[in-house]
């Protein structure tokens, strides 16, 4: 975020909110629309998004709806992750309805109430796949046809899986299914890459506990190409910190006004961090210009 900053004179008349980002000019779903992409394109958005993946993991955090329309891309091919609304932290209790169906997690459909940030691996897999096949891999038309849809490419689970689901109803509708094979991704991606197919094996898989982390589809073969380990920025806080969890301020706003009150002092706050930011870098500027 660049800047926030509202027209309204003080707290007490806070109507309007407005935040400035960077101009990015698309998403990956209006690209989709008109063109195909080069596999090198594919590999440098996939290693963008699984490095900001990287940091938003590192803080606690899980997005929860990672889809193409929610991955802003500008000319230069820079990736950058929108709408953070159903983001939760990791730890929470969380609900099923999260995310755009066709991208959405099985153990989410399932009901899981504590599931992991390998969700938004899935996720990424469901993006990949559309990348390098041109359309969407599970397009659901409900939760069920969704599920069975999924089913069908990565072959029904095992009895292991099963005393994962918290839900009866969701764990008697998996052991009723008739066994599938998981098809051979290979033949399903003929356009795809070996090491794009690899990588996808490893984030489609229907157990979570067995999908890739984050960190290691950065180090796969099939992003090499773009893979720089030293600039893979990681938070320096987490949702678990004091720093971060509402304060008492948040937990006794009763009123609009008393909300009001605290998102002008939010406000004030960013302008006045950004200007010391400014600052502080155009007096380090200065000082390399005379030094040369």
């Amino acid at each position: 975020m660049i800047d926030v900053f509202t027209p309204d004179p003080d707290a007490s008349s806070l109507n309007y909110v407005y935040f400035v980002s960077v101009l990015m000019g698309s998403d990956l779903q209006n690209i989709l629309k008109i063109q195909r992409l080069t596999d090198e394109q594919i590999q440098l958005l996939i290693y963008q998004v699984l490095r900001g993946l990287k940091y938003i993991h590192s803080a606690g955090i899980i997005h929860r709806d990672l889809k193409p329309s929610n991955i802003a891309v500008n000319e230069r091919c820079e990736v950058k992750i929108l709408d953070f609304g159903l983001a939760r932290a990791q730890d929470a209790e969380m609900t099923g309805y999260v995310a755009t169906r066709w991208y959405r997690a099985p153990e989410i459909m399932l009901n899981w109430m504590h599931y992991t940030q390998t969700v938004d691996i899935w996720s990424v897999g469901c993006i990949l796949a559309e990348l390098v096949s041109g359309r969407p891999l599970f397009p659901g038309d409900d939760h069920i046809d969704q599920l069975t849809k999924i089913m069908s490419v990565v072959g029904t689970p095992q009895e292991d899986f099963w005393s994962k689901i918290q839900s009866e109803e969701a764990r008697n509708y998996i052991k009723n299914q008739s066994p599938i094979v998981r098809q051979d991704f290979g033949a399903l991606f003929p356009m795809a890459s070996p090491y794009a197919v690899e990588l996808l094996e490893m984030m489609l898989i229907l157990d979570p506990d067995e999908r890739i982390s984050v960190s290691s589809a950065l180090r796969h073969d099939y992003l090499r190409e773009y893979s720089v380990p030293n600039d893979e920025p990681v938070a320096t806080i987490t949702v678990k910190n004091s720093i971060v969890t509402i304060d008492s301020a948040e937990e006794n706003a009763e009123s609009l006004n008393d909300w009001r009150e605290l998102i002008w002092n939010e406000i004030r706050l960013f302008q006045t961090s950004a200007r010391r930011l400014s600052f502080v870098s155009c007096t380090d500027t200065e000082e390399e210009s005379m030094k040369i």
